[in-house]
């Protein structure tokens, strides 16, 4: 990947990882970004993982073609973009690092190296001349670490920005880049969406060419699409008007009566309506759907004197990543005691403006003519929202 003649893409591809952070699938894998600015000074911006360590030492060594190694800029002590400081560290030892106070203290958590005398801690504004180039630091806490930052080199007008505007997949893999970047938003990032809107709002004035994060691809063109997303996302708004129907079905009962409510919807005018099974479906995808549109329907069975399992954890994960702003219906199913729509309402109100519809449908084993009318009314109430 091209930047600059002084900008060096030095970041690897790790096709081999099947769980980022052991939890998000990553089909077609993810990239560890890292960038190398060749000026009278060295900068190193961010180092990889561990896993991609012996590419990315490779591609460090060619592109500083023998010359030392200046400064380490530590923007994000996550892992899988510090895990190889130590390494980078000890090969190059005249290096002095650059970060926050708290990166400091995360640098002595994760490692047993000492860097006294190689510190150059840096707060809101403070810059940073490498020659002709200038990095200028921007504080990003809580996107999504407390130590995290951002930085804006002015000559080329380069915003490297973290975590910020990620995304999933390795770089030779073709596809949108909105879908990924969504899905590793709101499962990444989301939670803090008012540190995110903050550093928005520091870097809306900058002219910035380029966007360079620590995963996915570089940014180059359209830039006010990407910020314009990130500002929906990080702002809870929905981004498409449409339903997402989500169902935790034990015998395949209660998925009979999402997809016939999909069907009234559709019947209804609704143009964008997805069904999705919570059992058996990616729970990250299923997160980022449930913000991407501005309506959801809840469909579960009662397990326990609750939900059915998948619904609980759906319902638990949409709470700790903030879910707000929406307008939800409710069906419930239950043999000899339906109980799922009030367990599911105790999580819906525990969050910040949702509008939980009156019209509850409850089936009672299988749908039946007798519940049609009820389903027609929530199919009804969920239009005209």
């Amino acid at each position: 990947m091209f930047i600059s003649d002084a900008v060096k893409y030095i970041g690897v591809d790790d096709r081999g990882i099947d769980l980022f952070e052991s939890q998000y699938p990553v089909e077609n894998g993810v990239s560890y970004n890292s960038y190398l600015i060749l000026d009278e000074k060295t900068a190193l911006m961010d180092t990889v993982d561990l896993r991609g360590l012996e590419g990315w030492s490779q591609k460090l060594s060619e592109a500083l073609s023998g010359r030392s190694l200046d400064y380490i800029v530590v923007q994000h002590m996550e892992p899988d973009h510090s895990g190889s400081l130590a390494y980078a560290l000890e090969q190059y030892p005249d290096a002095v690092v650059v970060g926050t106070a708290k990166t400091f203290m995360f640098i002595n958590q994760f490692f047993a190296v000492d860097i006294s005398g190689r510190k150059l801690e840096v707060k809101e504004g403070d810059t940073l001349s490498l020659g002709t180039h200038t990095l200028q630091f921007a504080t990003a806490p809580m996107v999504h670490w407390p130590e995290v930052m951002v930085t804006y080199e002015s000559t080329e007008k380069l915003l490297f920005s973290a975590d910020g505007f990620g995304k999933f997949g390795a770089l030779d893999t073709e596809e949108d880049w909105a879908c990924e970047a969504r899905r590793y938003y709101f499962n990444i990032v989301g939670k803090y969406g008012a540190a995110v809107q903050t550093l928005l709002k520091k870097v809306k004035g900058l002219d910035i060419q380029k966007i360079l994060p620590l995963h996915g691809p570089v940014l180059t063109e359209n830039l006010g699409y990407y910020l314009g997303l990130y500002d929906t996302w990080s702002g809870y708004a929905p981004e498409t008007k449409g339903v997402f129907i989500a169902y935790a079905s034990i015998h395949g009962n209660t998925k009979k009566v999402a997809e016939l409510l999909a069907d009234k919807l559709r019947g209804l005018g609704e143009e964008k309506v997805v069904v999705t099974d919570l059992a058996r479906a990616d729970i990250a995808e299923c997160v980022e759907d449930a913000f991407r549109y501005d309506r959801m329907v809840l469909c579960a069975a009662t397990y326990d004197g609750g939900a059915f399992v998948p619904m609980e954890d759906f319902l638990h994960h949409l709470q700790i990543k903030t879910y707000q702003n929406r307008t939800v219906g409710l069906v419930e199913n239950g043999t000899w005691a339906p109980m799922a729509a009030k367990a599911m309402r105790g999580y819906l109100e525990s969050m910040k403006n949702i509008t939980i519809l009156e019209e509850v449908v409850t089936i009672k084993s299988t749908y039946k003519a007798e519940n049609e009318e009820a389903l027609d009314r929530l199919a009804t109430a969920i239009i005209q929202k």
